[in-house]
């Protein structure tokens, strides 16, 4: 109901009216005649229409009778729905019979522009809309019948690629056009009944669309999908790209479905106007020859400079095949020498990592073995050096001894001063022997902790002899009285501490001599671990320097696979553009082929012009006189005038519908051109 109503029966004239009307007004009945005989047409259409409308109501039920319990209201909305599937589906009966019949006719495909064809989509369309739900959405209110469309897809998955290039198309905007391009491309593939089967076929999803009482939903819409199945016997090829069909208004046409009055005197004048018709399809025609040449003649110079860009790029990559070829075996080259090189290397660094492990694995025993040797003589030393110790204890008690007994003995004399003195001398050099001691165990304390421990000891009871020396000094005063008494046991003393010290003082010496040979021997051992530790670094690096180029023989075998993989790749790439430039090649020769049929037929039909039969006097073929007995026959391709025997052959034309008269040359030249469009 959106671009046309449905005409009531009370709202149109009687023909009574009509005849009045005709009778009242006889200036304006030769123009309004074809006018008012359509009007008729239409009434009678509709009446009838109505009619069958209200019988099928009758039988459904749906027509209120007496005895019913519905309100009028209801009877009357269900009438008018009913007028309207019935109005529809005669109107696209009426549009399909048409198309049909115009279609076979002129034999040929049909264009976007064929009244027909564009007066059956706005018929469908009305067909489509009818009953449609409305949508509301944020923006507004929508009412499309490209929502039921789109099931189609899902139903049938031939119909994915006419859904892909409608929504493709960026021209469209509205869902009013891409259902009207949906429609056009079912109809190019000859699926259009088959798709809206399958949505017929699945009515609980339309009923998300439609109203119950929408054509769809009825029976109406099975007759419909019935009739469009006689619609594949036509080619259609329509051009979606530059059509509006956003903004195009649906209005039926209804004088193209009713017969036109013509009286008989217009006749004569539907022949002339015949020839002329004729006469602008053969402008046409050669206008649009002469276009599609140039349209050949400019994708000719286009696939001529494709072609010469494909040869040169085809050049330059065969150029770069061969370089990369050669940098590949180049590199294969290189490879193989740093491969070899890498190798020596490896074997020559393992042969001496292996002689160095050897060596340091001897060198490691000697050293283990001369450390566990001079281990052993510190442990011997050390047992030496405890029982000097303790000798050297004895000896201090001894002296400390025999120093009381000397303070005891030496109270008032002179000789015990001097002895006095002479035990002082003795205390100092003892501790200078000590001090030189203390020294020297400072220089071994790194290995030799205990020594320090020992001296401190030492040190220690040196202290006490200090402090134990005072006290004699105050005791001497006390021994004055006893010294008489041991002088001589002093003097006996006095030579057996001389004896004792010089035993001491060898020992001394020997043990001095013995640190000394044990620091060296310790030195050597740390200058050998230096250079051990020196060689164990180098190792290392060398090492380190190994792995380095094993990582960038890795490396070079990646890049040697890059390259391989992309040798591969430019070998796909030149198969590849193989194929393109044979198959430019076949279409350059197509399309140079069909040039040359196409100017053959250009130079046939340039200059055709027809002429009169005044013009002629003798056949144009055969060059014989035309008489009584000879006659002229004109070609209805060429327009010239032949005699019976040159023009004896008939051949059906764009033109004309039934085979016509056409000469011998135009007969040949059309039947090759049939046989070069057919192969």
């Amino acid at each position: 109901e959106e671009d046309f109503e449905i005409i009531d029966k009370k709202q149109l004239p009687d023909a009574a009216e009509l005849r009045n009307e005709e009778k009242a007004k006889p200036e304006e009945a030769r123009w309004s005649a074809p006018i008012l005989s359509l009007a008729r047409k239409a009434s009678e259409n509709l009446a009838l229409s109505y009619g069958s409308a209200l019988k099928s109501a009758s039988l459904v039920g749906l027509v209120s009778k007496p005895g019913s319990s519905d309100s009028p209201a209801k009877t009357s909305t269900r009438c008018h729905t009913m007028e309207e599937r019935a109005n529809l589906m005669n109107m696209m009966k009426l549009s399909i019979k048409i198309l049909i019949q115009s279609a076979l006719s002129l034999g040929r495909t049909l264009d976007s522009d064929f009244p027909p064809l564009q007066q059956f989509f706005v018929v469908l369309e009305h067909c489509l809309k009818h009953g449609l739900k409305v949508k509301k959405t944020f923006i507004g209110q929508n009412k499309s019948f490209f929502g039921p469309l789109e099931l189609v897809e899902k139903l049938c998955p031939e119909a994915s690629d006419i859904a892909t290039s409608v929504k493709n198309l960026p021209e469209l905007k509205t869902a009013v056009g891409r259902g009207r391009a949906w429609l056009y491309l079912a109809l190019m593939q000859k699926k259009l009944a088959d798709y809206l089967k399958v949505l017929l076929d699945h009515k609980h999803l339309l009923s998300e669309f439609y109203e119950p009482d929408a054509l769809m939903m009825e029976e109406e819409g099975a007759v419909i999908v019935g009739l469009l199945v006689g619609l594949n016997v036509i080619d259609a090829n329509l051009c979606l790209k530059g059509e509006d069909l956003d903004s195009q208004v649906g209005v039926i046409d209804f004088s193209l479905y009713l017969k036109e009055t013509q009286d008989s005197d217009g006749k004569q004048d539907g022949g002339i106007t015949a020839v002329l018709d004729q006469k602008h399809y053969v402008e046409e025609l050669n206008r649009h020859l002469s276009c599609t040449v140039a349209d050949l003649q400019n994708k000719i110079d286009c696939l001529e400079k494709t072609n010469s860009k494909l040869q040169e790029e085809l050049a330059a990559a065969t150029d770069r095949i061969g370089s990369l070829q050669e940098e590949q075996q180049q590199l294969k080259q290189q490879n193989e020498l740093i491969r070899e090189r890498s190798e020596k290397s490896v074997e020559v660094t393992k042969e001496d990592t292996k002689v160095e492990l050897d060596t340091y694995k001897q060198s490691r025993q000697g050293l283990d073995e001369m450390y566990s040797d001079v281990w052993k003589q510190l442990k011997e030393e050390k047992k030496i050096r405890l029982e000097l110790e303790k000798e050297l204890e004895l000896q201090i008690g001894m002296k400390t001894e025999m120093e009381i007994a000397m303070k005891l003995l030496e109270k008032d004399t002179h000789e015990k001063q001097d002895t006095l003195v002479a035990l002082r001398q003795q205390l100092e050099e003892v501790k200078a022997i000590n001090l030189q001691m203390f020294h020297k165990s400072q220089n071994a304390e790194c290995s030799l902790q205990q020594k320090t421990e020992a001296i401190s000891s030492f040190e220690g009871k040196t202290n006490e002899m200090m402090s134990s020396m005072k006290q004699m000094e105050e005791r001497l005063q006390q021994a004055e009285k006893a010294r008489q008494a041991a002088e001589e046991r002093c003097n006996k003393m006095k030579q057996e501490l001389a004896g004792r010290l010089d035993s001491c003082r060898q020992q001394m010496a020997q043990l001095d001599s013995k640190c000394s040979t044990l620091e060296k021997e310790l030195k050597s051992e740390k200058e050998q671990r230096q250079t051990l530790q020196k060689e164990l670094h180098q190792e290392k690096d060398a090492t380190t320097l190994l792995k380095t180029e094993l990582q960038q023989m890795e490396g070079l075998k990646k890049e040697l696979r890059k390259l391989q993989d992309e040798k591969q790749q430019l070998k796909k790439v030149h198969e590849e553009q193989e194929q393109a430039l044979q198959e430019m090649g076949l279409h350059l020769s197509q399309s140079k082929l069909k040039m040359e049929d196409i100017k053959e037929v250009n130079k046939a039909l340039k200059g055709h012009t027809w002429l009169k039969d005044d013009e002629a006097t003798h056949c144009k073929q055969c060059k014989k006189e035309f008489s009584i007995s000879r006659r002229k026959h004109h070609c209805r391709n060429c327009g010239d005038i032949f005699c019976n025997t040159c023009s004896s052959n008939e051949l059906a034309l764009p033109s004309y519908p039934k085979p016509v008269r056409v000469c011998d040359n135009c007969h040949t030249l059309l039947l090759q051109q049939c046989s070069s469009n057919s192969s």
